[in-house]
Parts: structure tokens; C-alpha cells; sequence
């Protein structure tokens, strides 16, 4: 094991525990192996090539609160979520739900009562959802599958009450997912993922792909959702604005690593880690109109080879040989969690 390796875990072994957090990622990691297939490596003397997508992920979320996570396409985001709801199987560390072993949970069997309480939303709408199903039975295929009703009469009343409380009507339950728009399609998701009466809703940038007048509806159905049912959320998006608008916590993340994770408005007012910052300057703003902007400096390594040291070392403005070197672990400094020589030196 080496150094690095060795840092990353005790930070996260380190990492504050909060007893009312109803989410608890612990050192989170995930790899894929793309490699070429056998017989190429063979004539071409290759070894395996692995893609490490999450590597020591660790955070909290409280009963009723949202995290958001934010970072550049390919940081491994949406990895995270797969891994919290159980399509992928990390490849170390764990997750702990309501204090049980989720992941355990999700091999045995209480994998069908943890798969109740925890439900995702897709980012497409558009193949989120079978084209070949009515809404009907879109949104009453969770409460047949859980057992929840299996009177026809009731089911339908059921679906009916979930259409309206995403804002549409129970009529639409005769129609197929092509006869509505992309928000009205992601509201239709946000009814199937509620159908099982869940706790804890992983949206995988649930507005990307929807208008900007669209995606506001859309988020005040979800904080209004939030509010009724006491919901917990991990919401992806690498839209800041959005994230400001829906989170009170929120983490970046840079190459499959966590950088910086703190409140909303600590974050937002006074970002500390320099891609957070880097983020946050690309934002256009109204003061700066006709202001030369800061480009941003270089392009995201590449994950296959990622850089020795500090992941971000080759585009930081306050990089030193020992951000060449050794990879920092994040630790607690001044109520934030944060992953920077820089900062921990005092130098920013």
C-alpha cells in the first residue's frame, strides 16, 4: 500500500461521525477495468488498464437535508450515485443507511425493504421511462413489485394522488411518456420514485436536460416534496446555480476525489480549495460585465493516468513540490473539510 493510499484512509478513518446523519458514506471507492480484451494484451504485452472513478469518498447527509455534489463531467459524480443505490458494488469502503449496512443490505435479504427506502431519479427522461408503458403502470410497477397495494381500484387511486402531488393530473395516467414534455416526463420519474414511500432520493442532475423555465418547476417540486415528506436528498448537478438554489451542503469533487465539502453559504461566500474557487470565478456575474474573466487554466488529466501528488496540481495557481508529491488528505480545517496543502500551510 502506498503512502498516499495509506493518508486517504486514515483521513477517512478520521473523518467526524454525526449521529443523526442518516447517510454515511465511509471511504468510498470505486474501479472499472478497460482493459483491452486478453488476446490484444497478449500479442501486445499490455498489462490491464484500470479507471479509478471514486477513491475515498466519505461525507454525511442529515435526516431531511440535501448534499449536492458538483465537479466537471467525468469526476466521477454520477459513480457516487450508483454506488449509494446499489447498481454498483464498491470496490472499498462502505455505506451505512438509518446505522445498517447498506450494501450488505442490498445483497441479502432486506435488499428489497432497502431498495424501498432508497430511490433514485435519472438524469434523461426521455429513457428513464418505458415508452411502451402507460403512466399507469410507469408509476404502479414499484407498488406492485413491494407489495404495497394489489387491489386495481386502489392502485389507480394511488397513481392518481402521486400525478397531483408532482403537479399533474390523474387523467394522465391513460397516457404513454411520448405525449408529454421533458419536464412533465421528469415529473412523471419523481412519481415513480416516490410510489414506494422512500427516505432518501439520489438525483442524478434530475434538470440537466430540461429548459431553464422548466428546471425551476421542477426544483420547487422537489424542495416542496422535501419539506412535506422530510426527505433526504444527494443531488448531482454541475449547475452552481441550481446547487446554491437547492442544497445546504455541498461537495466538490475533482478526478474521483472529494476536494472541498462545506454549508452552502460557506462554500458559495468563501470557497477555500482553488478549483473550488476556479468553479465559482467561471460563473458570469453582473457587476463584471465588460471585465476581462480569468480563464479557466487547463484541461482535467487524464483518469487513466491521473498526475502524482495533488490530482489538480498541473492547473493550480499555489502549487509546490510537495503538491507534486504527495496527495492531501482531507481533513477538517476551520469547520470546513478540505483537501489542500495550500490551505493546510496557511498559503491561501
Amino acid at each position: 500500500m502506498s503512502a498516499a493510499t495509506t493518508t486517504t484512509h486514515a483521513a477517512a478513518a478520521s473523518t467526524p461521525v454525526k449521529s443523526n446523519a442518516l447517510v454515511q458514506a465511509h471511504d468510498l471507492a470505486k474501479t472499472f477495468d478497460v482493459s483491452a480484451p486478453w488476446l490484444n494484451r497478449v500479442i501486445e504485452r499490455k498489462p490491464r488498464t484500470l479507471l479509478h472513478a471514486v477513491d475515498g469518498v466519505s461525507f454525511e447527509i442529515e435526516k431531511g437535508k440535501t448534499l449536492a455534489l458538483v465537479g466537471e463531467s467525468g469526476c466521477g459524480k454520477s459513480t457516487v450515485a450508483r454506488l449509494l443505490v446499489g447498481l454498483y458494488e464498491p470496490t472499498r469502503g462502505g455505506l451505512t443507511f438509518d446505522k445498517q449496512d447498506a450494501h450488505a443490505a442490498f445483497k441479502g435479504n432486506d435488499a428489497r425493504a432497502m431498495r424501498r427506502r432508497i430511490q433514485m431519479i435519472f438524469q434523461d427522461p426521455y429513457a428513464s421511462l418505458n415508452p411502451r408503458w402507460l403512466v399507469e403502470g410507469i408509476i404502479g410497477e414499484p407498488l406492485k413489485e413491494h407489495g404495497l397495494i394489489t387491489d386495481k381500484a386502489e392502485l389507480k387511486q394511488r397513481v392518481g394522488e402521486l400525478l397531483k402531488s408532482v403537479g399533474l393530473s390523474p387523467l394522465d395516467m391513460v397516457k404513454y411518456p411520448h405525449q408529454f414534455s421533458g419536464g412533465q416526463r421528469q415529473r412523471i420519474s419523481i412519481a415513480r420514485a416516490l410510489a414506494t414511500e422512500p427516505e432518501f432520493l439520489v438525483c442524478d442532475e434530475p434538470t440537466s436536460a430540461l429548459d431553464v423555465s422548466v428546471q425551476a418547476q421542477v426544483l420547487n417540486i422537489m424542495k416542496d416534496l422535501q419539506r412535506e415528506r422530510q426527505l433526504t436528498y444527494l443531488f448531482i448537478s454541475h449547475n452552481l446555480a441550481v446547487v446554491r438554489h437547492v442544497s445546504d451542503q455541498v461537495g466538490v469533487m475533482y478526478l474521483g476525489r472529494l476536494v472541498e465539502l462545506a454549508d452552502k453559504h460557506t462554500l458559495f461566500n468563501t470557497p477555500r480549495h482553488p478549483y473550488t474557487r476556479m468553479l465559482l470565478d467561471a460563473i458570469p456575474k453582473m457587476h463584471d460585465t465588460g471585465k476581462a474573466r480569468t480563464p479557466v487554466q487547463g484541461e482535467v488529466p487524464n483518469p487513466l493516468n491521473p498526475p502524482p501528488g495533488c490530482a489538480f496540481n498541473p492547473r493550480c495557481p499555489h502549487v509546490n513540490e510537495r503538491c507534486r508529491a504527495e496527495r492531501p488528505a482531507l481533513l477538517n480545517i476551520g469547520g470546513i473539510r478540505i483537501a489542500c496543502h495550500a490551505v493546510e500551510e496557511g498559503r491561501i
